[in-house]
């Protein structure tokens, strides 16, 4: 009699579920079994988004040793306990973590410093030697974002388009994702020097570095501060290079770290590591 699949095949698996995308990623010895991405916007609910996959692959509880789901909106403990128990039946351990954390663990790992994310949205997020976070930021479209792509967007729209434009922008179905997907020419002009594209830019890096900076004092990091940017809007090298120069203006003396991959890679090591643990 051959094998079944939970005897030939032992998967870890990590979910990046931010506020554009929802990634999944299993390995399996160290080898890539499956990849799937689907916009956010048609995963109204994770949970039953993820039970959904699971049932479609075919994985079980038993043939899934760990499980990492870095998801947007959990940061109380509370609230990553409530997630954590309704995936508890997809693998035999399940941790959940912020969408924030995986990418700071995708590019600063276990080192204390700063992360600065601009994506759709923003937040500054730090860590000092003894595992204590910080944050700054993070408050999402109403009430903050600052520097990010929405941010970017918005201001533009708000500079130079007229009513009717406006207003299609506000009333469509994803506003928020429709309005972030003008910063990469927003950004685009204002490394050609076009007004007002570069005094929005300009102001976005400030935003970003005073998030960092101000971090960095909540946790009193010794400079020179490791900081490393994630996210869309940060992955413009010429972007990155002006929220650096931001930080300099600021006071803040900075060893700059590229990202080091995708947060759901990251999701994924972290579900490897957990495995291991329990062996």
């Amino acid at each position: 009699m051959s094998p079944s699949r939970d005897q030939r095949e032992r998967l870890v698996v990590g979910v990046d579920a931010g506020g554009t995308w929802v990634r999944v990623r299993a390995m399996a010895d160290l080898r890539r079994v499956a990849s799937l991405t689907h916009p956010a916007s048609a995963v109204p609910e994770l949970a039953t988004f993820l039970h959904t996959v699971w049932r479609r692959r075919g994985w079980t509880r038993t043939q899934v040793t760990a499980l990492v789901v870095a998801a947007r909106g959990v940061w109380l403990p509370r609230e990553r306990r409530v997630l954590r128990r309704r995936l508890a039946g997809l693998a035999r351990r399940v941790d959940v973590i912020a969408d924030v954390e995986a990418a700071w663990h995708a590019t600063l790992g276990a080192e204390r410093g700063v992360l600065v994310l601009s994506g759709t949205g923003s937040i500054a997020l730090g860590r000092d030697a003894r595992g204590r976070w910080a944050r700054a930021g993070g408050l999402g479209p109403l009430l903050g974002d600052e520097g990010s792509a929405f941010w970017i967007g918005r201001e533009w729209l708000r500079a130079t388009a007229d009513e009717r434009v406006r207003r299609r922008f506000a009333t469509a179905p994803h506003a928020v994702r429709a309005v972030a997907a003008l910063a990469p020419r927003v950004v685009a002009r204002a490394r050609r020097g076009q007004r007002p594209a570069a005094r929005i830019v300009a102001d976005a890096q400030a935003h970003l570095a005073a998030q960092a900076a101000a971090v960095a004092r909540a946790l009193r990091l010794p400079a020179p501060i490791v900081i490393g940017g994630a996210g869309s809007v940060m992955d413009d090298r010429w972007f990155a290079a002006g929220v650096r120069q931001a930080l300099a203006r600021a006071g803040v003396r900075a060893n700059w770290r590229e990202s080091g991959g995708e947060p759901v890679d990251a999701a994924v090591r972290l579900a490897a590591a957990l495995s291991a643990r329990a062996r």
